[in-house]
C-alpha cells in the first residue's frame, strides 16, 4: 500500500512540536504493516541540505509560483520536498517570524503545501502514485479541497492534532485559492465568513482521525469543540480516535546519545547522574528533594498559569522546580519573577532543544502536565519511559495514558503517575502532594518508576489501527467510529500498554461474569471493547 503523508514539520528534518514526533515517527512504524509512507513537506531554509539520495522531480507552479518538487530520504523517511524559497525560506520559524508573529501570508504558504499534495497525489511522481492521502492538521487539510476539485479518486484521512489550530483566514483569500466557487459554502471551506483551511480537511475527507478515544470525544462537545463541533458531529461516523505512539529509539534512556549516563528499568539508580547533569545545566540547587519540571508550550491551554499558586507550597516542601518552553510572555514573566523569588529552586528556561529536553526526563523526578486540554500529549509518554513519573490533568490522552495511584492501582501493580481534575488549583497541589508524599517512600517510589517505565507506548498497536483504516478506505468499508468503540478504546488502551494490567482485567472479569448482572451484561462489553 503507498501513503502520501502530508505535514508542515517532520522530525528530525523540522520540529516545532509533537506534530513533526508523530509524522517522523509513524511511516516507520506502518512500514511492517506493508505500508510504504512519502511525506510531503515545504523545503524550509536548509530542510533540502539535510536530505540524501536527492531527486529532483518536477518543475510545477503554486499559486503563481515557481516551484519544484525534489524526493530523497533523511532518518529511515521518505520525503518530498515543496522547493519554494519565496514562500519558506524565511528568517524565522516555520509558522512565526522572528518576533513571534504569524507570517502575514501563511494562508499562501500552506494552501501552496496542500495544492503540491494535491498535485503529487493526482498526478504521480514517476510511475509512483498514493493509494492513500494522509493530512496533518489545519496546514495541509486544503488539499483535501483540492483533491476534491481535481476529481481525484484517491481516498484521504485528516489527522486532527490540535483542534484549537484551525487556519482561519479573511474571505479574500479564496479568491487567490484557485478553487471552484462553490467551495466557498459552508459544507466546504467557508467558516463565520471567512475560510478555515481545518474545515475543509474535516468536511471533505473520507475519514477523520484525533490523536485520542477521549480527545474524539471531546471535540464534539462544545466547551472543546472550538467551534467546530457541529461541523464534527455532521462526520461522527467517520471519526475516529487512536493514541499516538513514541519512536521507543529515539527515546531509549538505555542508549539516549544526549544523557550522560544510560539506564533502564533494572538500573535506575543511575538516573542520579542525569539529575546532577541537570542541576549543573540549570543551575538548580542541589539537595535530596525532588525536581519537578514542566516541559511544554508555555500557553494557556497547557494550564501554565496553574503554576504560579503552587510554587510556595512545592518548595516549601522541599521540592524545585524548572519550567522549560517558550510561549506567551504574560504567563511566563510572572515565573521568572517567582525564580528570582526562590534562586536555584525555581528556574525558568525560554527556549528549546532537544538535548535539554531528553536530559530533563532522564534527570527529574516528577514531569507536570497541568493542561486544560490535551488532544493526546507525548511529554507523559517520554516522562513513563524515562522513569520520571507523570502528574497529569484528567483530560484528553492524559487521562488514557497514565493510571493513578491510587491504592488499588498500586496493589494492582498498574499505577504510573497521579491525575488531577483539569484547570483546578485546588487538585493539582493535593496531586503534587501525593507525589511528595510518595517521593519519600523510597520502595513505593522505585515501584511507581519501573512500573511506568515498562508500559508500551511504541508505535506498534497504533500504526495497526492506521493501517486497518487505510486498507477499510480502500475496500469500501466505512471506518469504525462509533462512540462507544471510543468509550471501549480507552479500557483496551490502557490494558494493551500496561502489561501488568491485563491479569488485573482478566480476574475482575472473570468475578463480574460470575455475578448474575455480569452474566446478562459482559459479553455485550466484551464484543464492544474488541471491535
Amino acid at each position: 500500500m503507498q501513503v502520501l503523508s502530508a505535514a508542515s514539520e517532520v522530525y528530525p528534518l523540522v520540529k516545532t512540536g509533537g506534530l513533526a514526533d508523530v509524522t517522523g515517527a509513524l511511516p516507520k512504524a506502518l512500514t511492517s504493516y506493508g505500508v510504504d509512507t512519502r511525506t510531503v513537506m515545504p523545503g524550509y531554509a536548509g530542510t533540502l541540505e539535510k536530505v540524501v539520495d536527492v531527486r529532483h522531480e518536477a518543475n510545477v507552479e503554486l499559486l503563481g509560483e515557481a516551484a519544484k518538487f525534489y524526493s530523497g530520504r533523511h532518518d529511515g523517511i521518505d520525503v518530498i520536498i515543496v522547493d519554494c524559497p519565496v514562500l519558506f525560506h524565511r528568517d524565522g520559524g516555520p509558522y512565526l517570524d522572528r518576533e513571534g508573529g504569524d507570517y502575514s501570508d501563511n494562508w499562501r504558504r500552506f494552501a501552496a503545501l496542500s495544492s503540491a499534495t494535491a498535485q503529487i497525489a493526482g498526478n504521480g511522481l514517476r510511475g509512483w502514485r498514493p493509494d492513500i492521502v494522509h493530512l496533518h492538521d489545519w496546514q495541509s487539510g486544503l488539499a483535501a479541497a483540492y483533491l476534491k476539485a481535481i476529481g481525484a479518486p484517491v481516498p484521504v484521512v485528516l489527522s486532527i492534532h490540535n483542534l484549537a489550530f484551525q487556519g482561519q483566514f479573511s474571505p479574500e483569500v479564496f479568491s487567490e485559492l484557485q478553487l471552484p466557487g462553490e467551495f466557498f459554502s459552508t459544507e466546504k471551506l467557508e467558516y463565520y465568513g471567512g475560510v478555515s483551511f481545518l474545515k475543509a480537511g474535516i468536511a471533505l475527507a473520507d475519514a477523520v482521525t484525533t490523536v485520542s478515544p477521549t480527545y474524539a470525544r471531546e471535540i464534539l462537545t462544545e466547551d472543546l469543540g472550538m467551534g467546530l463541533q457541529g461541523v464534527l458531529s455532521t462526520r461522527r461516523d467517520n471519526l475516529t480516535g487512536i493514541v499516538n505512539g513514541i519512536d521507543m529509539n529515539v527515546w531509549n534512556p538505555a542508549t539516549d546519545p544526549y544523557i550522560p549516563a544510560n539506564y533502564d528499568s533494572r538500573t535506575i539508580g543511575r538516573r542520579a547522574a542525569n539529575r546532577a547533569k541537570l542541576e549543573e545545566r540549570f543551575g538548580v540547587e542541589q539537595g535530596i528533594g525532588p525536581i519537578m519540571s514542566v516541559v511544554s508550550r508555555l500557553t494557556w491551554q497547557k494550564g501554565i498559569d496553574l503554576l504560579m499558586p503552587v510554587i510556595p507550597g512545592i518548595v516549601d516542601r522541599g521540592g524545585k522546580l524548572v519550567v522549560y518552553g517558550q510561549g506567551d510572555p504574560a504567563l511566563i514573566h510572572p515565573l521568572i519573577e517567582e525564580s528570582w523569588r526562590y534562586p536555584g529552586k525555581v528556574i525558568v528556561h525560554v527556549g528549546f532543544s532537544e538535548a535539554d529536553a531528553h536530559l530533563l526526563h532522564a534527570g527529574s523526578d516528577i514531569v507536570i502536565q497541568p493542561s486544560r486540554f490535551e488532544p493526546c500529549g507525548l511529554t507523559q509518554l517520554y516522562a513513563l519511559r524515562y522513569g520520571a513519573i507523570p502528574i497529569v490533568a484528567r483530560t484528553g490522552g492524559l487521562a488514557e495514558t497514565i493510571i493513578d495511584a491510587n491504592e488499588a492501582a498500586m496493589a494492582a501493580r498498574v499505577a504510573t503517575g497521579f491525575q488531577f481534575q483539569p484547570g483546578s488549583v485546588e487538585d493539582l497541589y493535593h496531586a503534587i502532594d501525593r507525589a511528595l508524599i510518595g517521593f519519600n517512600r523510597p520502595s513505593f517510589w522505585r515501584r511507581l518508576q519501573t512500573q511506568a517505565m515498562k508500559a508500551d507506548f511504541s508505535w506498534t498497536r497504533s500504526a495497526g489501527r492506521y493501517a486497518e483504516l487505510y486498507s477499510s478506505l480502500l475496500d469500501g468499508r466505512p471506518p469504525r467510529a462509533e462512540l462507544f468503540e471510543n468509550r471501549a478504546a480507552v479500557v483496551v488502551n490502557q490494558i494493551e500498554n500496561f502489561p501488568a494490567a491485563r491479569g488485573h482485567f482478566v480476574a475482575s472479569a472473570r468475578s463480574f461474569r460470575a455475578s448474575s448482572h455480569g452474566r446478562s451484561r459482559v459479553n455485550c462489553v466484551h464484543n464492544t471493547a474488541s471491535g
